[in-house]
Parts: C-alpha cells; sequence; structure tokens
C-alpha cells in the first residue's frame, strides 16, 4: 500500500543534499532496501519511520558508509558513496545504538579525542561549547563510566557535532532514556534543526516525530510507503500503512 502525501514539504522540491537513486541493499538473499529514491534537502528535519525490520536503520548506515548498497547510488552533498565515503563521513555526524563513547575518558577527553580524530585545531573552545550546549559542563571532566545513559547520549549528539557536520543523522537516540533525558534530547535536537542542519531522525515515538520534522518518510518491507509533509494524523497515515 502506498499514501501519495498531500503535497511536497515546504511546497517545493529543494536542491537535494542526500540523493538516492534505486538503493537497494540485500543480505544473503534477504532484502532489506528494494528500489528506494529519495531526495533530503539542505535544512530539512525528516522523521524516517518503520516497523522493527522495516530497513530504517540500514539505510542510515548507508548514508553514513558504515554499509555499502547491492546496488544504486547515493550522493551527499554531491559526493558518491561507497567511492566518495571519506569526503560524505566529513560531512556526517552519527548517533546510533552505540555511543561510541569511551567510559574511562572524561566527557572533555572524549571529545579532545574525536577532536584529534578530525584533525580539528584549537578545538577547546568548541567543546567546552558544545559541553554547555548539551548540559554537560559541570561534569566535564568527570569519567563518563559514570554517567547514565541520557547523559552518554547527550555527550554522543556533542561528539556527533564536533566537527561542525552539514548532516546529522540519529538513530533511535531515545532508545533507554527516561523523560527528562529525552526532553533534554529533544530541545538538542530542536537546536541542530533551528541551526539549518539537515536532520535524518529514526524513532518509534511518532508524537516525538510529528514535533521535531517537517516530513516524514515511512518505509514499508524495504520500499518508500509515504515521502512528504508530515501528516497530520502521523498514527493513522503509519498505522494504514504498516497494516496494509
Amino acid at each position: 500500500m502506498t499514501i501519495s502525501p498531500p503535497h511536497p514539504p515546504n511546497g517545493e522540491s529543494p536542491s537535494a543534499l542526500i540523493s538516492i537513486e534505486k538503493l537497494v541493499k540485500s543480505y544473503g538473499v534477504l532484502p532489506a532496501l528494494r528500489g528506494i529514491d529519495l531526495a533530503i534537502g539542505r535544512g530539512e528535519c525528516v522523521a524516517l519511520l518503520a516497523a522493527n525490520g522495516g530497513g530504517k536503520s540500514t539505510l542510515i548506515r548507508l548514508i553514513a558508509g558504515l554499509s555499502k548498497p547491492t546496488s544504486g547510488v547515493i550522493r551527499v552533498g554531491g559526493w558518491e558513496l561507497p567511492r566518495e565515503a571519506a569526503a560524505v563521513r566529513a560531512q556526517i555526524g552519527l548517533v546510533a545504538h552505540r555511543t561510541l563513547i569511551y567510559e574511562t575518558l572524561t566527557a572533555r577527553e572524549n571529545l579532545r579525542f574525536f577532536a584529534k580524530l578530525y584533525r580539528l585545531t584549537d578545538a577547546d573552545d568548541r567543546i567546552d561549547m558544545l559541553l554547555d550546549q548539551v548540559g554537560l559542563r559541570k561534569r566535564a571532566d568527570v569519567p563518563t563510566r559514570t554517567f547514565s545513559r541520557g547523559m552518554q547520549q547527550r555527550l554522543a549528539i556533542a561528539r556527533a557535532l564536533l566537527h561542525d557536520p552539514t548532516v546529522l543523522l540519529l538513530d533511535e537516540p531515545y532508545t533507554g532514556l527516561d523523560v527528562g533525558a529525552a526532553e533534554i534530547l529533544d530541545a538538542i535536537v530542536a537546536r541542530a534543526r533551528d541551526d539549518g542542519r539537515t536532520i535524518v531522525l529514526t524513532t518509534h515515538e511518532l508524537d516525538r516525530a510529528t514535533r521535531l520534522a517537517s516530513r516524514a518518510v515511512i518505509l514499508v518491507r524495504g520500499r518508500v510507503g509515504y515521502d512528504g509533509a508530515m501528516p497530520i494524523d502521523l498514527h493513522a497515515t503509519y498505522r494504514a500503512l504498516i497494516s496494509g
């Protein structure tokens, strides 16, 4: 079942920052993505939704250059994957199921470590700014093994923003967070959106997707079932697609 969107997001088709054409990803004989076509404009915040096993995390990994497609084309900022993966990764900040935080290091030491990986010079001021932004400045010099799941996720967001990426990929960042931590993360994501970053967010929380994103892409059995402006009733649209 496919539902046509009422109109294109923002009433226009913006120049694509992320361009995906005829994308297929299979694991052996099992297809995870079956011919995805998708264009995401600069500054858009897109909620990528699907049932478990519907292909959303697979698509995030492909856009991030962490996995190679079986066939099809992915371009980010004009750079093509996997051939120009290094150039693509320089534009992307990724927050996935694993936080990539080293628990023996402090929050500040973690960010300094990643600053070196990104070859950033004189990064201390930016590190302090990001620690302030994610509400961790007072815990900056405490080993992260003492951090709650929510605090680790906030630090992961700071890590993802450290090199000032154009694109922010958030794959189920709310998993395991309590209400307070989720609200703090909401504010961080909204700020990144308002700063003009291009955001792709996967989540099972449809109310949260409605608040944060202006566009929804719903995958159904590895295909795009809906791509358009955020529906007035996302729950009804999602249920109709998933059960269809």
